[in-house]
């Protein structure tokens, strides 16, 4: 792949967190046309799957349930989707992880990254797959540091430095989210509660991200002024961007 050609990568924690936090960002790269990979770390078998669990389910069948409602999310947003199978409640971090992230990093060539806050008193899962993908996308840019399978990186094998955005969690006030940037998912919308849909062992996330969706919306609108075209019902996602933006013009 070009290293100029538009690709999104999105690490993502567990089975649904890229669906809920990050769907319309997605759905819209996709929309235009650009390649988006969502690299899952876990299936959130054990700490996002209380409904499988409390109808008896038992491990494997949990995480081939999971499996298959991301990768029907994924196509509903129009995402490629790779499984790591970490494990999750805790998820530990580790070199083997980082290592594979690597893999990931240079093969998709992302120009934009997704991911979790570095901080969720609630879950430390989160947290663990963002400090995981800031470092693979570190040791990614490095010609010295070799992939999984021992080989060394051709120049056109490392990446660039593609801008981190931190999604919002899902309590934003705990977990130091102030955004600074507001993504208008007004158009991709669709395809996002489409992807929601696919997620019944976490139903009653849905309400709450569409609600999320609708007041976001609103502070993109007050944030933009006026007469700029935007619709009525403007929906819009939350970002933290943690690398600074460079640019040539102030706007």
């Amino acid at each position: 792949m070009s290293h100029t050609e538009p690709s999104t990568l999105v690490v993502s924690a567990h089975a649904g967190d890229f669906v809920w936090r990050a769907g319309g960002a997605i759905a819209a790269a996709a929309l235009r046309g650009e390649r988006v990979t969502v690299a899952c770390l876990s299936y959130g078998e054990r700490g996002e799957s209380a409904s499988q669990w409390l109808q008896g389910k038992s491990l494997e069948e949990i995480k081939a349930i999971r499996r298959e409602e991301a990768e029907a999310a994924a196509a509903a947003l129009g995402a490629d989707i790779e499984f790591l199978d970490a494990g999750d409640y805790p998820l530990l971090e580790s070199q083997e992880i980082v290592r594979q992230l690597v893999d990931i990093f240079r093969r998709t060539q992302p120009t934009v990254v997704l991911t979790h806050t570095l901080a969720d008193p609630y879950n430390g899962d989160h947290p663990a797959a963002a400090r995981m993908a800031l470092q693979a996308r570190v040791l990614a840019q490095a010609i010295g540091v070799q992939n999984s399978d021992g080989s060394f990186p051709t120049k056109e094998d490392i990446i660039g430095a593609p801008p981190v955005f931190f999604f919002e969690p899902h309590q934003g006030e705990q977990c130091e989210f102030k955004p600074d940037v507001l993504l208008d998912i007004t158009e991709a919308f669709a395809r996002k509660q489409q992807a929601m849909e696919c997620m019944p062992a976490q139903k009653h996330m849905w309400s709450y991200y569409t609600d999320l969706a609708v007041r976001r919306g609103v502070q993109l609108k007050r944030n933009a002024g006026p007469n700029l075209g935007l619709a009525h019902e403007t929906l819009a996602e939350a970002y933290v961007r943690f690398y600074p933006e460079v640019t040539g013009v102030l706007a």
